[in-house]
């Protein structure tokens, strides 16, 4: 693939070679809770970011298919679908350490053995410490859509990164996007429409699966008139 592209930026930010992250880091208020979760829990539920191959299986202590959530927000999809899938292993990715406190908050309080943390970069996640053929799936649920267009080259759904994620699934493997941004939901439905190894499931936009569980954040949206938008694609067969 070509690297380069998954490390470039658009001139005129001020950094021409700054790579493109999976998060923009905002100002966010931890709660004594979620950082006593971060201090208390990580140890226990979290992975370390290494740049290099992670064993699942010693991770996990099973073997069991991984799929991978990008960018897990407050962690209730994750929980959820963990909780609903105990025969699968659910590997969270997220830099926001709100988000980090309340998912561990969720493994403790329903004692979900089957969930693992990585707070760090997904795009580094993906590229240095998951192998090729090694997931199961991944879950990218409302990204930041980056509305501005000036802004569209931040977009973590691109050609570069889509193909790095397909490739990491296994034959398939599924890839389950979500968003309520409707100009981005065409973006991503043309860059994994593009994509070889990857082949759609739906007539365009699937209808979201009853395993997708709705967070607070789209249950808002949705009461607002606000639309939502699935993708769900597979990794072809080798």
């Amino acid at each position: 693939m070509n690297e380069e592209a998954l490390h470039q930026d658009g001139p005129g930010d001020g950094s021409p070679h700054r790579p493109i992250r999976s998060f923009v880091l905002r100002q966010s208020r931890t709660s004594a809770a979620q950082q006593r979760a971060v201090d208390t829990l990580l140890p226990r539920w979290g992975v370390e970011y290494a740049g290099q191959p992670l064993d699942l299986e010693a991770a996990f202590g099973r073997r069991a298919p991984v799929v991978l959530e990008i960018g897990f927000g407050m962690g209730e999809s994750t929980a959820a679908y963990a909780a609903l899938h105990p025969e699968r292993d659910f590997l969270g990715v997220e830099v926001h350490t709100p988000g980090v406190g309340n998912l561990l908050k969720l493994i403790d309080a329903q004692e979900l053995s089957n969930v693992r943390v990585v707070r760090h970069d997904a795009v580094e996640v993906l590229r240095h410490m998951l192998t090729p053929d090694s997931l199961a799936g991944a879950h990218v649920f409302f990204p930041d859509p980056w509305p501005k267009k000036r802004h569209h080259k931040r977009r973590l759904i691109q050609p570069p990164f889509v193909q790095l994620l397909a490739g990491r699934l296994a034959p398939g493997g599924y890839v389950h996007l979500a968003t309520d941004w409707e100009e981005y939901a065409q973006q991503m439905l043309a860059v994994l429409s593009a994509e070889p190894l990857l082949e759609n499931t739906a007539a365009g936009f699937a209808p979201r699966p009853e395993s997708r569980p709705l967070t607070r954040f789209e249950q808002r949206g949705l009461r607002l008139g606000h639309g939502v938008w699935d993708l769900l694609f597979r990794r072809r067969a080798a």
